[in-house]
């Protein structure tokens, strides 16, 4: 029994010394890419609408057990927000085209009015007191019900659903 203990642990010795002057001469495991350090973080922009390019170049600080949590989540919601406000935008746009088909100019104006109040950018208060109430909602302008009738190509209205 003894001699076979013996036996494994040179067993053991010999196989770490060869694989140690292997990885020694052969310049190290090049399976492995770099890790690149905390601090790398490449934030989504919060200054304008996203992109496609935007998404691609975000990067999250990793962690222990992965990305950090606090900043996919941070991105997460901003991504979700973005493409919320677009698909309402989407919603107008459409909304001012067929007002603009069915003649309505005046609901187009109204929706073109409330659509570009909307994107303005809010000037900052005048002084203290004049910010809204914490929860107050600003209504831009009333939307009329908008019909989904488009006129064919023969003047009849037609139902696009």
């Amino acid at each position: 029994m003894g001699q076979l203990l013996l036996f494994i642990v040179v067993a053991l010795v010999v196989a770490t010394i060869v694989f140690g002057v292997t990885v020694l001469l052969s310049g190290g495991d090049s399976g492995l890419a770099p890790v690149e350090p905390d601090g790398r973080a490449v934030p989504l922009p919060g200054d304008r609408p996203l992109g496609e390019k935007d998404l691609s170049l975000t990067r999250f600080d990793t962690a222990w057990r992965g990305y950090r949590m606090a900043q996919v989540d941070q991105a997460l919601q901003r991504a979700a927000y973005d493409i919320g406000y677009k698909g309402e935008l989407i919603g107008v746009l459409e909304a001012e085209v067929a007002a603009l088909r069915e003649g309505r100019t005046e609901d187009a104006d109204a929706l073109r009015k409330a659509r570009e109040a909307a994107a303005a950018p809010t000037p900052p208060p005048a002084g203290p007191g004049t910010e809204p109430a914490e929860g107050a909602v600003i209504e831009l302008a009333e939307v009329p019900p908008q019909s989904t009738a488009v006129p064919a190509a023969d003047g009849e209205p037609a139902d696009h659903r």
